[in-house]
């Protein structure tokens, strides 16, 4: 899990240089935005795909400036190895965002990052 979590602050610096880890073990992504998660209950690499998915796919499409949501998304793809657009990313936040269903989380990674699952899931509800 250690060196997932050195690629994925590697990835982060390279597309936002002011991001860091602070002191209450946070991975600030963009201090400009705010945009942050705890890494404390992070134990696997699964826990740390979970947390980029739950965290990052809100301001991956939405709530800050375009230019901020194309490099989160950026920091998003380029970690998990997808090519999600915006329009993806709003179905992944949808469905995923904040932690909202971490069973389906887990199962969208399992099936690498298959996006029919929500789309399935959107007609389902």
């Amino acid at each position: 899990m250690e060196k997932e979590l050195k690629r994925l602050l590697m990835i982060t610096n390279k597309i936002s240089p002011k991001s860091f880890i602070n002191q209450s073990n946070e991975l600030i992504v963009v201090p400009k935005n705010n945009i942050y998660f705890r890494l404390e209950d992070v134990k696997t690499e699964l826990d740390l795909k979970c947390k980029v998915i739950a965290w990052l796919s809100r301001p991956s499409c939405k709530g800050i400036s375009n230019y901020w949501q194309k490099r989160v998304r950026e920091i998003f793809n380029e970690f998990l190895g997808t090519n999600f657009t915006k329009d993806e990313m709003m179905e992944i936040y949808t469905y995923l965002g904040n932690d909202c269903n971490r069973t389906l989380c887990v199962k969208f990674i399992e099936s690498d990052y298959d996006i029919s699952l929500l789309q399935r899931k959107r007609i389902t509800a």
